[in-house]
């Protein structure tokens, strides 16, 4: 019985039993046994075959962002667009073959954006190229779903479904739970808030499913089993996910109101060109980018030239990215925006910068 023919087994399994209190303990078994074996079904294998083509792309400008969809939703379009790359479009299935990337260029930074072969069904089984998709949409910060409003909530589900089962968990926070295996004592478990979807004998049961016997357990929050399995797997990617519906000019205008009004959607058509700005927006916020500016002592501010940084960064984070040497000669900073009280204050390295701050910075 190969890895995929078990997967489907404890699928089949679990949609086939009851969810209720006696029967708690044998899902989270069945879903502890899933998670070990797609682990197994992505890692690569061990016998030495000729390697696969993967999509290799350089990261580079200040962010990356993937677009994953079905074939034929107009991804290549949108890049087209948006960037100065041409992605080559056509209204057959499969145009493009490869990932090609382009840049944005917005409010001063460079997003770079890749346009990923079209997904189908069964891609994180490895059909239609899916797993070499699924890896370069790993490492990006943010993933743009690119969907035709024109199918409903299908494809959506769908991609969603394939993302979650290789490890990729869209717009959810990363389980605030502490483990940490040890050499020897058995399992201490604790928990800070009271638990109605987890057990001991639960967390006891899966952590031997891994062979896990020695182990200290803190929930913080109320998780479920399958936000325990991930804490214990530990490979999993928490990224924003932006669902964008295309081509909403073949569709009702109550429809199209009613997806704009879904959590994380934006509505958009790449023929008319409609909503395009709002969705730069959007993708600004979800990349948590902001503009600083620098100031020479006695000179105007250099608004031309902005230093993108990741909100929430501090002085400190500014010098590194002016200069490796500049936070050890670092005396003083005089911030002007936002982030300070009256301006110009006199900051020191752990000062939180807000976006359009004007920095100068005093050396020793």
């Amino acid at each position: 019985m190969g890895i995929l023919e078990k997967i489907a087994e404890i699928e089949r399994e679990i949609s086939r039993t009851q969810k209720n209190k006696a029967t708690e303990y044998h899902l989270g078994l069945l879903k502890a046994k899933l998670a070990k074996y797609r682990a197994q079904l992505l890692e690569p294998s061990k016998s030495a075959g000729a390697k696969g083509e993967g999509f290799d792309v350089m990261k580079s400008g200040d962010a990356r962002v993937a677009l994953i969809g079905f074939p034929s939703v107009g991804k290549s379009t949108f890049l087209s667009l948006m960037t100065s790359t041409e992605s080559e479009a056509a209204s057959y299935e499969f145009t493009t073959l490869t990932c090609i990337p382009g840049v944005i260029e917005y409010k001063g930074a460079n997003i770079q954006l890749l346009d990923l072969p079209g997904i189908i069904e069964g891609a994180a089984q490895g059909k239609g190229r899916g797993r070499q998709v699924i890896a370069v949409a790993r490492t990006a910060d943010v993933v743009i779903m690119m969907l035709d409003a024109t199918k409903g909530e299908v494809q959506r589900e769908l991609l969603e479904k394939e993302l979650e089962s290789v490890g990729i968990r869209l717009n959810r926070p990363k389980p605030n739970i502490y483990f940490k295996p040890k050499k020897g004592g058995g399992l201490s478990y604790n928990s800070t808030v009271p638990l109605t979807h987890c057990s001991e004998k639960l967390v006891q049961l899966i952590l031997h499913e891994y062979k896990i016997f020695n182990a200290e357990v803190l929930f913080r929050e109320d998780s479920t089993p399958d936000e325990f399995i991930d804490v214990i797997v530990g490979n999993r990617v928490y990224m924003p996910c932006l669902y964008v519906y295309n081509k909403v000019d073949q569709i009702s205008i109550e429809e199209v109101d009613r997806l704009a009004h879904k959590a994380n959607s934006v509505v958009i058509s790449c023929g008319m060109k409609l909503n395009l700005d709002y969705l730069l927006e959007q993708l600004w916020e979800y990349l948590a980018l902001i503009c600083i500016y620098t100031k020479k002592r006695g000179e105007r501010p250099d608004f031309g030239d902005p230093i993108i940084m990741r909100r929430g960064a501090s002085v400190e984070h500014v010098c590194h990215r002016i200069h490796r040497t500049l936070a050890s000669q670092f005396k003083y900073a005089l911030v002007w925006g936002t982030s300070t009280k009256y301006s110009p204050q006199r900051v020191g390295l752990t000062h939180i910068m807000e976006h359009e701050d004007v920095i100068q910075i005093v050396k020793k």
